[in-house]
């Protein structure tokens, strides 16, 4: 029932950010300080999704090495998984916790995958490239200046060697995932959200916040100075 009714309130947010898609601030994925949070009310449940860059949450975005990174990341996955310890909804909402996740996410499996695809492509391009010197005419000048042809080579081997290079560093950003089901006796009290999630991830500064209720979806913008969001215009 809980995973149907989880299902449901993640539906309705998905339309609901379709809507207000040209009124909310894209975000940077890679914007240190800035995540995002999406809130559904569908029912008497609540259903969040929080996603964060690791220096919010860690201070880095490298994957964990040391034992000390891997124990504050460790740290850090399990307060996610207490989104009432981050989001705090006044007692007359009567909010409990019935599913919540919390993980730490990067590129790598995607980039794993392109490098493959990339590898094969180069395969295919030294194939072509063996076949076509087989057929070449060999009774070419001796004397033919190839310097120019290896400048090109050259220049196109260095250019790629940067975007790979470019693109192994974009690889390194990880990203915190956590996604929440509350149930509330009075979900239309929690008209306030107090975010001690600044207080607990020191390195955060913002959050994009979409919220959809039965009277529509608004986005919002809530700050480390100011960190309640009002809800009571959405009820």
């Amino acid at each position: 029932m809980i995973k149907s009714s989880s299902s449901a309130a993640l539906i309705l947010f998905v339309a609901a950010s379709a809507a207000t898609a040209e009124d909310a601030r894209q975000l940077d994925a890679h914007e240190h300080g800035v995540g995002q949070l999406d809130i559904a009310f569908d029912g008497n449940q609540i259903a969040m999704e929080l996603h964060a860059p690791g220096a919010d949450i860690v201070g880095f975005e490298y994957a964990a090495q040391s034992a000390e990174d891997r124990a504050k990341v460790d740290a850090a996955v399990a307060s996610l998984a207490r989104p009432l310890d981050l989001f705090a909804v006044p007692a007359a909402a009567g909010c409990s916790v019935v599913q919540a996740s919390a993980s730490l996410e990067s590129e790598e499996d995607h980039d794993d995958h392109a490098e493959h695809d990339d590898h094969s492509d180069h395969d295919d391009h030294e194939e072509h490239a063996e076949d076509g010197h087989k057929d070449e005419d060999h009774a070419h000048d001796e004397g033919h200046d190839h310097d120019g042809h290896d400048d090109h080579a050259d220049g196109e081997k260095h250019e790629g060697h940067d975007d790979h290079e470019e693109h192994a560093e974009d690889a390194g950003h990880t990203e915190f995932h956590a996604e929440y089901m509350l149930e509330c006796a009075a979900p239309d009290q929690a008209t306030l959200i107090e975010f001690a999630y600044f207080d607990t991830f020191p390195n955060a500064l913002e959050l994009e916040v979409q919220v959809i209720t039965d009277k529509g979806a608004t986005a919002f913008e809530v700050l480390r100075d100011a960190p309640t969001l009002d809800l009571r215009d959405m009820f």
